[in-house]
C-alpha cells in the first residue's frame, strides 16, 4: 500500500537518511542536502503543512519539504511564494513514479493553502513534465539580473504572474554552510565520497544562464 502523509517527529532521522542516500555524490563528493533537512525544520520559513513523506507498505521511501520565498517587482511590491527541496526518493525506488505522486500531492495542497507560485532550482529534465517552465519565460531573475538555466517556475494559479520583471529571493536557510554540513556528515555512518560525471553536469548547469 502506498500513501502520502505529513512528516512526523518519528520520521525525522529516517528522512535525513533517505535524503543523504538520494543525494550522496550526485552534485559533489558527499552532499549537504541531509544537513539542510536537519536545520530547515526549525527555521521560520519552513512550512510544516507542506512537509510530506511517501510511505510504501509501511516503509518511508521519500519526502518533500517546502519553505517560503519571495518575488519583488521593480517598484518593490512583493509576492510570497514557495520553494521546495530537497525532494528525495530512496535510490532503489527511483524512476517508479513515487516522486511524481509526491510532488503532485504537494502542489494540490499548496493551492489549497492559497499559494500561487513555486520557484525551484534543479535539472529541467526532472521538472518540465510537472508543469515547470524556464524562469525567463515568466521574467523572473535573480538579484544579479540574470536568468539561471536551472531556475524554473510553476504557476499553481494560472495568470498569477503578469510578466512584469520579478526578482527572486529564497529563504536564508538555503544558504547552507558546506563546512557545517561536512561536520554533521562526519558524525553519521560512513559513506564513500567520490567523484562522478553528474557533478560536472551539475557544475555546467548551475553556471549557465538563458537570454
Amino acid at each position: 500500500m502506498f500513501q502520502i502523509r505529513n512528516e512526523e517527529e518519528r520520521d525525522y532521522q529516517i528522512v535525513e537518511e533517505i535524503t543523504r542516500k538520494a543525494f550522496y555524490n550526485m552534485y559533489m563528493p558527499g552532499c549537504v542536502e541531509h544537513y539542510l533537512v536537519h536545520i530547515m525544520r526549525g527555521h521560520e520559513d519552513f512550512i510544516p503543512e507542506l512537509d510530506f513523506v511517501a510511505e510504501l507498505d509501511g516503509r518511508v521511501i521519500g519526502n518533500i519539504m517546502y519553505t517560503k520565498s519571495r518575488l519583488a517587482d521593480e517598484q518593490g511590491e512583493e509576492k510570497s511564494i514557495l520553494t521546495f527541496g530537497p525532494v528525495s526518493i530512496l535510490p532503489e525506488y527511483q524512476r517508479k513514479g513515487y516522486g511524481k505522486m509526491l510532488m503532485e500531492h504537494s502542489f494540490k495542497r499548496a493551492r489549497e493553502l492559497g499559494y500561487e507560485v513555486i520557484v525551484i532550482f534543479g535539472n529541467p529534465s526532472n521538472y518540465v513534465g510537472r508543469g515547470f517552465r524556464s524562469c525567463r519565460k515568466y521574467n523572473i531573475c535573480v538579484e544579479t539580473g540574470k536568468y539561471p538555466a536551472a531556475m524554473m517556475v510553476k504557476e499553481l494559479v494560472p495568470g498569477a504572474l503578469d510578466m512584469r520583471k520579478w526578482t527572486y529571493s529564497d529563504s536564508p536557510v538555503m544558504a547552507v554552510s558546506e563546512e557545517a554540513a561536512c561536520r554533521y556528515d562526519d558524525g553519521l555512518e560512513k559513506m564513500e565520497k567520490r567523484k562522478q560525471p553528474s557533478q560536472e553536469e551539475f557544475y555546467i548547469l548551475s553556471h549557465s544562464f538563458v537570454e
